[in-house]
């Protein structure tokens, strides 16, 4: 008799937190397909297709020959093709080293076909050496990124 007590009372110890866990799960209710997030993503409202960096532009706001490394002196621009929402605002903010932050400047989408943005930078006196990054921004949230270099 006291060995089946040792054995429901074992049963029970080993059992108890398992039917605890599954007792205390909640059920979450289903979400119709079509419904959407309260906040839907703001970085779906553009896509970036491609991000060029070069030293010249052409008539078509797209970089002439791209490159990653540039002179001091340079005027570096960043050709961003995508697609988004009429009314998206995009920033470009470049960054020196990853930290400090050079320029920003910002397009508003006017078109909801194909688009071809052009931001640039520049600084008579020569840019320092090292790393820089163009990050892009779609109202906000990163839609895209370039690395480059400074010689």
């Amino acid at each position: 008799m006291r060995k089946l007590f040792r054995l429901r009372l074992c049963s029970l110890v080993i059992l108890a937190p398992v039917l605890v866990m599954t007792g205390c799960q909640r059920e979450e209710p289903e979400t119709p397909a079509t419904a959407q997030p309260a906040s839907a993503p703001a970085a779906a409202a553009f896509q970036v297709l491609s991000l060029e960096l070069g030293n010249a532009l052409g008539p078509d706001r797209r970089v002439v020959a791209p490159a990653t490394a540039f002179a001091p002196t340079d005027t570096i621009y960043a050709s961003v093709i995508g697609k988004g929402a009429l009314g998206t605002t995009l920033t470009a903010r470049w960054t020196y080293q990853n930290a400090q932050i050079v320029s920003e400047s910002t397009e508003t989408l006017n078109s909801t076909d194909t688009s071809v943005l052009e931001f640039h930078i520049s600084k008579p006196t020569g840019w320092p050496a090292g790393r820089y990054t163009v990050e892009i921004l779609a109202n906000g949230a990163h839609a895209g990124a370039r690395e480059f270099e400074v010689r």
